[in-house]
Order: C-alpha cells, then structure tokens, then sequence
C-alpha cells in the first residue's frame, strides 16, 4: 500500500515514454523510490498481526478491573455497583446484580483461584464466592480498618491478600473471617497501588511526589524520593525484576537492573503528545502496552525502547484506565462509560 502511495505517481507520469531521456529519467526516479521505502520503511504498525475490537457492554459504568477464572469464565467490575460475567472468554458479558441495600458501590478489585472469588470496593465492601460466582456472600469489615480496600488477590484454597488505599496489607487464610496484617504501619494516602506476581508492591503517594516499595517479609514499607520533576502517576514490576513509572505529560521510566532508584533515560515518546498515561503492561518480552487519556493506546515491539501509537483506536473517545493480559494471545483494555476493547490477534 505505502509503495503504491509513492509509486503510482511516478508511474502515471511516465505511461507514455517518448524517448530513450525520458526512459532514463523514470528509471532514475523509479529507483530512488524503492531506496527510499528501504531507508523508509511503512510504519510498523501498518503491518502488526492484531486488532482491537470493541465488545459493547449492558453499562456505562467507568470499568476498573478484570479476572479471570479459566479461559472462558471472568468478572468484570467498575463504578456504579458494576459487576459483569463472562463464560465466552470475553466475547458477550452480562451485568450480575447483588443486594447490597441501598448504597452504590464502586467496584475497585476482582480476583479468582478457580472456583473461589473476591470483589473489593467503596464504601469499604469485600464480596466473596466459592462457587464460581453463584453465590455471593458479603464478609463483615471491622470499622476499624486502615482505609478502604483498594486491591484483592486470591492466593489459594480459603486465601486472599486485601491491601487498602492507605498500603495496609493484610491475609485471611479462612474465606476472610480473620486478618492478618502484614505490615507494621500503613504508608499513607496512595494514588495507585500495585502488586507483584510474587507478592511485591509499589504505592505511588496521593500527590505523585513519591512511592514506596514493600515485598514479603519486610517490617515495614521503604520510601523512595521520584527522580523527576514531574508527578508520578503509575507505577509497577517489569517481568525482569525492574520497575516502570508514568509521569504526569507523558512521560516514561524504567530502573536499571537489580535497582529500585538507579533510573535510565527519562522517555517521552512521541506517540504520547503529552497526554497523560495511565497504566503499562508487558504481553510478552518485547510487546510492551500503555494505556492513557484520550484514547492513547502506545505499543513497543522492541521491549519498551521505541514506542508508537495505535491509530485504529483513535476515535473511540473515552479514556483506556487499565490493560490487562490474560495471556499473550488474549488482552482486554478497561475504559470509561462501559468502553471495552477485546485484544484479536490474525491468524
């Protein structure tokens, strides 16, 4: 398509070759042409084996995260007391509604081990199946819980992580009748919080001005001071062990190896024009995503070393929250007033 673009031109002027200068000239051009898609390739994205396909939804409640329980059955949550279900690996959802009285909730954290599930929300709310979403039974809080649960992580048979919006890390090893709490002191006011595969956190503070790292066994969270002038807006765990961070007018860090302060260079891809991001996340070693405002979607073949936009979702109009991946082959990005893209890979 992109040599047609810049041969076609040249092309229908030199139909009518009238002498041996003129043939001279069109094969002259002709090959400056092809040297420059060589030195000018189309852009890669022209050419990715994928499309993001919008999946419409019975809501339009602001989504805020998913899981996954096998490949075909997930829940789907977000503002408005939304929780949705799938038994299609994603294709259809339908809205489940619980009675929860007259209050309306939002649904910030979802988690499955098999059949056993979480919800968490605000008002401080924790929800809990073991029968893969049947049943739900409401579990009891105790008021005096440091904040409102904020992020929940099912580990197992009866198990369960429950971290709060002000970094209290707790575990019930009884479907949530009793707490144990894993860290000394809370960190304070958080503006995101996310947790590891192996049980590592990272809490970016109210204010962006600094985050804070725990893992298993430590006493108590560690404080580190942001390296740039700009707020921090998210932050997380590569699958190497390093750490990423969005800072506010688009821009993007990753640590160095084996370190949680020694920074690379500070990237502020193009592609992101200064609209801010929002959430990041590796598919596989080298396809790196980041979610942002404005319907920016930023891909990275090269495991985050080069970044570009993906044009083909540039009018959805609403802003991408949260990319999640299931599995390399099946990703989902979570958005505002219901949106819902459905990552389908060609072939």
């Amino acid at each position: 398509m992109f040599a047609g673009k810049i041969l076609m031109p040249i092309l229908k002027s030199n139909l009518r070759v009238a002498n041996g200068r003129r043939l001279v000239l069109f094969l002259v051009m002709l090959t400056v042409a092809i040297a420059s898609l060589v030195i000018n390739p189309a852009p890669s994205w022209a050419n990715h084996a994928y499309q993001w396909e919008k999946v419409q939804l019975p809501t339009q409640s602001n989504l805020l995260d998913l899981d996954f329980s096998d490949p075909q059955h997930g829940w789907l949550v977000g503002t408005d007391s939304a929780l949705l279900e799938t038994s299609n690996g994603g294709e259809t959802w339908e809205p489940r509604n619980l009675e929860l009285g007259e209050g309306v909730y939002r649904f910030v954290g979802v988690s499955f081990r098999g059949e056993e599930g979480w919800v968490v929300g605000k008002p401080a709310l924790l929800l809990h199946t073991e029968d893969g979403g049947k049943k739900w039974d409401r579990i009891g809080l105790s008021s005096k819980l440091p904040g409102d649960p904020f992020l929940i992580q099912a580990l197992g048979e009866h198990s369960a992580e429950m971290a709060t919006d002000i970094g209290a890390i707790y575990r019930t090893d009884d479907d949530g009748r009793n707490w144990k709490a894993l860290v000394q002191e809370a960190v304070g006011n958080t503006r995101n919080l996310y947790r590891s595969p192996d049980g590592r956190y990272i809490a970016v503070s109210a204010k962006g001005n600094f985050y804070s790292t725990w893992s298993p066994g430590d006493a108590a969270w560690k404080q580190h001071n942001r390296n740039s002038s700009r707020r921090v807006q998210n932050m997380g765990y590569t699958p190497d062990g390093r750490v990423w961070m969005l800072n506010r007018g688009g821009q993007l860090q990753f640590t160095k190896p084996d370190s949680l302060d020694e920074w690379e260079k500070t990237q502020s891809p193009r592609a992101a024009s200064g609209i801010g991001l929002l959430d990041l996340i590796f598919q596989d070693e080298q396809n790196v995503w980041i979610t942002g405002g404005s319907s920016r979607l930023l891909h990275s073949e090269d495991g985050g070393l080069t970044w570009e936009r993906d044009q083909s979702l540039k009018d959805v109009g609403a802003n991408f929250y949260q990319i999640y991946f299931q599995n390399p082959q099946k990703g989902f990005i979570l958005g505002q007033t219901g949106t819902l893209l459905k990552y389908v890979p060609e072939g």
